[in-house]
């Protein structure tokens, strides 16, 4: 059995022993859509993080009987396509919860915490200058007894929901499918998540339903000293107005960890705001704690001994 990766540089340097065990597992760092259709010709498994799986890709593969995604959205693959090939299709789920979770806090008491502010206070020599014990020049607000708004109530969002909580914080969340299955926080509409939450988490995949969810109008419904963040799906936030948002205060801060188009083009709205302190931006790495690729790379090798 031959398995093909055409993507494994977005792993780093995990080891792939689990899925080598399995067979013949050729790994390339990156594939254009022309060097894709090569690689696959005489491959059985076709491993894939980012790049997408066309018709062309799939009747390139004649030999192809599983497709495994080294995430857990597959928007990249035609899965009808594959479904009318017989070709069956395997995620990963649940791997990078609590890496996505920690990611979120690092980035929520960073920004609540003023710590870029603080950190080159010290640094630069003007705390040492100062003749004071301290530094309160820049005030920040305690997270317990604030409110934290999730959009997006699953299996992360319920995770930063527990957190929040040994936080001391108030929990409320905004179902993005309207079916708000979960009971043990407060489901309210969008409007009201906006305008009550201290902070604002998203944890939503991208869909017609998210697509451009959170634009202008909802972010001036925010306080003033509210942050948002997002480590979701790029597309979800406006980042246009999210930038105009922090840099005319109508917000404290944001938090991002995903963009509209990835990597972040050098022209994007948050690349060019004035303030880009109150900014804590991250490039796609919410996902990828050392654990969290472990577990990836194990639940991925499962999928491919299951067979197909």
């Amino acid at each position: 059995m031959k398995m093909t990766f055409l993507d494994a540089a977005t792993l780093g340097d995990v080891s792939f022993a689990p899925i080598e065990r399995l067979g013949e597992l050729v790994c390339w760092p990156v594939s254009t859509p022309a060097e894709a259709l090569e690689r696959v010709a005489d491959c059985d498994v076709l491993i894939v993080n980012k790049v997408k799986v066309t018709s062309g890709l799939i009747d390139a593969a004649p030999r192809l009987r599983l497709i495994c995604e080294a995430a857990t959205g597959v928007n990249n693959i035609d899965l009808d396509y594959a479904a009318s090939k017989g070709i069956p299709v395997r995620n990963v789920a649940g791997y990078s919860t609590e890496s996505v979770v920690q990611s979120t806090f690092m980035h929520i008491l960073s920004l609540v915490g003023k710590l870029p502010y603080y950190d080159w206070k010290v640094k630069s020599g003007r705390y040492s200058w100062s003749g004071l014990f301290t530094d309160v020049s820049m005030p920040f607000f305690e997270l317990s007894g604030k409110t934290m708004g999730i959009v997006g109530m699953g299996t992360i969002g319920h995770r930063v929901a527990e957190v929040a909580r040994a936080f001391g914080m108030d929990v409320i969340y905004y179902s993005t499918s309207g079916t708000s299955h979960c009971t043990d926080y407060p489901s309210v509409s969008l409007e009201r998540l906006m305008s009550d939450s201290d902070v604002v988490s998203v944890h939503a995949p991208l869909n017609e339903k998210t697509s451009g969810l959170i634009g202008e109008k909802e972010l001036s419904l925010m306080k003033p000293h509210a942050v948002i963040v997002n480590m979701g799906r790029g597309g979800i936030v406006d980042e246009a107005a999210l930038a105009r948002a922090v840099d005319e205060g109508v917000i404290a801060g944001a938090g991002m960890d995903v963009y509209t188009a990835e990597p972040m083009n050098v022209r994007n709205p948050l690349s060019l705001a004035r303030h880009q302190e109150r900014l804590s931006l991250t490039p796609h790495t919410a996902w990828a704690s050392v654990e969290a690729r472990r577990r990836l790379v194990d639940m991925i090798a499962d999928n491919i001994s299951k067979g197909w």
